[in-house]
């Protein structure tokens, strides 16, 4: 893997990603992968959050590079995958993109170890963002 871009998160993703990893029985690789994310992200309060920044339950636009395909995905706790675009954020592609703003590339390594390249060309929904509308 290339080096991570810098990333950014809520309190309050920070916390209930810090409680899903306590409450894992199986402390895998995946759970490692992402308490590394956490560990080297930038945290702010949700009032200062830019709204191109990916959080848990964010809807994104990205694309693969070497294949041009874009993909439509939500973000969200492992409870909530297994529907049509969604993708856990225990996912290798889900913890990749937690915290990404608008315009990072990542690279996600498949299930079958083939490299990929990820553009996020937009978040097409923040909850953060979107709670800030309303208020």
């Amino acid at each position: 893997m290339s080096s991570a871009p810098p990333i950014t998160l809520t309190h309050t993703d920070l916390q209930r990603l810090e409680r899903l990893l306590d409450s894992l029985d199986d402390y895998g690789p995946a759970a490692e992968a992402l308490e590394k994310e956490l560990a080297r992200a930038q945290i702010m309060d949700v009032s200062q959050l830019p709204p191109g920044v990916v959080t848990m339950n964010s809807r994104v636009h990205c694309r693969e590079e070497s294949s041009h395909k874009d993909y439509h995905l939500t973000l969200v706790y492992p409870q909530d995958a297994g529907k049509d675009g969604t993708v856990s954020v225990l996912a290798p592609v889900g913890t990749a993109l937690l915290g990404l703003s608008v315009g990072q590339h990542i690279d996600w390594a498949t299930p079958g170890g083939k490299v990929l390249a990820l553009t996020l060309l937009e978040v097409e929904y923040q909850p953060e963002a979107n709670a800030a509308v309303r208020h």
